[in-house]
């Protein structure tokens, strides 16, 4: 016994019921990972108010995104279990609630508490759109409704600190947490209005594989929090990210196990045997580096470097969503014409550009300069998700497109964790290199640098300083000049890497079969 939902065939049109319902769920997906990124330009207040440090912190933005990675491939089973239209609504009211509570957490434990349940009741509206768009809308609209879809992809990690800063700055830092109810409740309505009833399949609880959703639960859980949390613990210097990594190992690998060898599995796993989708999630998990990992270095580098405020930043990153909602209607249509291997290696090739021109970056370098990189990501993003998309569905049966949806945006949330814990090592690695490499050249033996920390004493002199301390306030200016070159030099690497990677995923793409938009997943219910 399979799981998947009973196969039907493609609609033949989509009257205003359905557009509604579609629309409500893209909303739903919007807002979901939305959520990931609103709370880290609010960070330092939350923590104020909570009376935690950054190291705790940390479990906020964390207890989300495992819950929700765990939840994403269980949706399309859960959905076939309870109906699409039930499972959504009582998820959403529950996000809701759950949204609710983390404005009036009062303390660290309740908020990681709350967000936990957040994100286990948001990840579901992610893989829940995808599903809805794939089975829902006739072949001839589905470009448009993956086009849609990938917006929620791209937009919402961009807009997150943005929309976060801007709403702390006016409201404080709840009113991230309560502006949930607006966009949710338009959702349940709806969800309500444009689905049909369905009944509900219980049986399906009692035969499913629960040693299998164990076992994904724990090891995906694990693989989550370690990469979380590996770089703030030292990675395999702590007992916690050890233990971490062994429950990973063994869950995933007893998942696939399971997967692979039985027929009442809640996802199935023998679609990752298709080509063109195990190109897809390759590419997805790679994109979902770059995704995440930029959105998580420019904040940072704005912030530590160029010392903006969180409102400062988000109009920085506004460039990088913006520009998407003009191009992604034209990539939707040109998808339907071109051979999506060539789309979305330009794509690739964009986005890959705009981590390039980020490698030249000097101390100096603030948000007008980050602003021609940013609309290069732009331009890129919407080429990809939306071919990227197709790449998923192409010749995957209706029944199983709830397992495709899971895995695919699965992979891209694990993508974006593994970037961001690779990311953050790389910053803290290259620092100390770079630091060990400019400090063997900044010697105080060195006449120039000597020269440099004469003047610099002679100006704290010149503020009032005794002679000692203004020797010494010279050397500590001169040291934290030094780290901030390192740090410089640090983004520049990690925005290479970036690159890098995603230039090798266009070699990945070359190796699928031709796929147009609006033939893939056409017709194919058996």
């Amino acid at each position: 016994m399979n799981a998947a939902l009973t196969p039907q065939a493609p609609p033949q049109h989509a009257d205003l019921r359905t557009w509604v319902a579609v629309l409500a769920s893209l909303l739903g997906a919007f807002m979901a990972v939305l959520d990931i990124a609103i709370t880290n330009s609010s960070l330092k207040e939350i923590l104020g108010a909570l009376s935690a440090t950054q190291e705790e912190g940390s479990w906020i933005s964390s207890s989300y995104l495992v819950a929700e990675i765990v939840v994403i491939p269980l949706a399309g089973f859960l959905s076939a279990v309870f109906s699409t239209r039930r499972y959504l609504i009582v998820n959403v009211l529950l996000f809701l609630v759950s949204s609710t509570l983390c404005g009036m957490a009062w303390s660290l434990e309740s908020m990681i508490a709350f967000r936990a349940l957040q994100g286990f009741t948001g990840g579901v509206m992610i893989p829940m759109a995808m599903t809805l768009v794939t089975r829902k809308l006739p072949v001839a609209k589905r470009p448009l409704g993956l086009a849609l879809f990938g917006m929620t992809a791209t937009l919402a990690p961009t807009l997150g600190p943005t929309f976060g800063g801007w709403l702390t700055d006016l409201y404080g830092w709840p009113s991230i947490f309560y502006i949930n109810w607006v966009p949710g409740l338009l959702l349940v309505a709806g969800v309500s209005w444009g689905l049909d009833r369905e009944p509900m399949n219980l049986d399906l609880l009692r035969r499913v594989d629960w040693f299998g959703v164990a076992a994904m639960a724990i090891g995906l859980g694990s693989l989550t929090a370690m990469l979380e949390e590996g770089n703030a613990k030292d990675w395999f210097q702590s007992p916690f990210i050890v233990t971490a990594a062994v429950l990973a190992v063994a869950g995933i690998y007893a998942w696939a196990w399971r997967g692979l060898t039985r027929s009442n599995t809640f996802i199935d796993l023998h679609i990752l045997g298709r080509p063109s989708f195990l190109i897809a999630v390759t590419v997805a998990f790679t994109t979902g580096m770059g995704l995440y990992g930029s959105a998580f270095l420019i904040p940072l580098y704005l912030g530590q470097i160029a010392a903006y405020t969180p409102m400062q930043i988000g109009l920085v990153i506004m460039w990088m969503g913006l520009p998407q909602l003009f191009i992604m209607p034209f990539a939707a249509k040109l998808s339907t014409k071109l051979d999506n291997r060539i789309m979305m290696s330009v794509g690739l090739a964009l986005f890959a550009l705009s981590c390039f021109m980020n490698t030249h970056m000097s101390a100096e370098t603030a948000g007008p300069e980050l602003i021609a990189a940013q609309v290069v990501r732009a331009l890129g993003q919407p080429l990809i998700m939306i071919t990227l998309t197709n790449f998923a569905i192409s010749g995957v049966p209706l029944q199983l497109m709830p397992s495709a949806s899971g895995l695919f945006n699965m992979m891209r949330n694990l993508g974006g964790s593994v970037g961001i814990a690779v990311l953050a090592t790389l910053l803290t690695n290259r620092e100390k290199f770079h630091s060990a490499r400019v400090g063997e050249s900044v010697s105080l033996l060195n006449p120039a640098t000597q020269e440099r920390l004469d003047t610099l004493t002679q100006n704290y002199l010149a503020r009032g300083l005794d002679p000692s301390a203004a020797q010494d306030s010279a050397i500590k200016l001169l040291d934290n000049i030094v780290r901030r070159e390192s740090y410089v030099m640090a983004y520049n690497d990690a925005f290479l890497v970036l690159g890098v990677a995603l230039l090798c995923c266009i070699a990945a793409v070359w190796m699928g079969k031709k796929v147009l938009g609006g033939t893939a997943g056409a017709g194919n219910a058996h």
